[in-house]
């Protein structure tokens, strides 16, 4: 409820105009992947070595799952399965919600949200061009708050300035 009153009441007022989803998130290049196939170790030593918390399932060169460290955890391990012979597609979130790269960021996190999900992948197209987490939304917006903090600093120092002393 928070993110919502910012991004709805506050933000749109500063910034001329609200970023795209593609100027925040990582590039394709970044984004780690994976066949359906692949096993659950495999998928556990890819993310370590990646240092990454999710890996994007593709088939026929489109995503079609995500598979997620808590994926790989609940679906997993809970459920005591053996990491050599279970798979991406066994554990992975199959209804793949996505945003379009050149979606607003206003957008971006009315789909996070709805999709109660903290990782999106990013397509142009059938393509994928990117992901997104919060974390780039919560970076975004401590700059964006940075940068009302400095107007607001000098809004004040022209209102002292013009003040009679009392």
């Amino acid at each position: 409820m928070y993110v919502t009153w910012v991004r709805v009441k506050f933000l749109p007022t500063y910034r001329k105009r609200m970023p795209t989803v593609d100027e925040i998130a990582r590039d394709a290049e970044d984004v780690v992947t994976s066949p359906s196939d692949e096993t659950v170790r495999e998928l556990a030593e890819t993310m370590r070595d990646e240092n990454v918390g999710s890996v994007v399932v593709i088939e026929d060169g489109e995503p079609v799952g995500i598979v997620t460290d808590r994926d790989i955890t609940v679906r997993g391990v809970a459920k005591e399965n053996d990491p050599d012979n279970t798979t991406a597609g066994d554990v992975m979130t199959g209804d793949l919600v996505v945003v379009n790269a050149h979606d607003e960021i206003t957008e971006l996190i009315e789909t996070l949200d709805a999709a109660g999900v903290r990782r999106m992948p990013v397509v142009d197209g059938d393509e994928i061009a990117g992901i997104v987490t919060l974390d780039d939304i919560a970076v975004l917006l401590a700059v964006e708050l940075d940068g009302i903090a400095e107007e607001m600093t000098s809004l004040s120092n022209v209102i002292r300035s013009g003040s009679p002393p009392y």
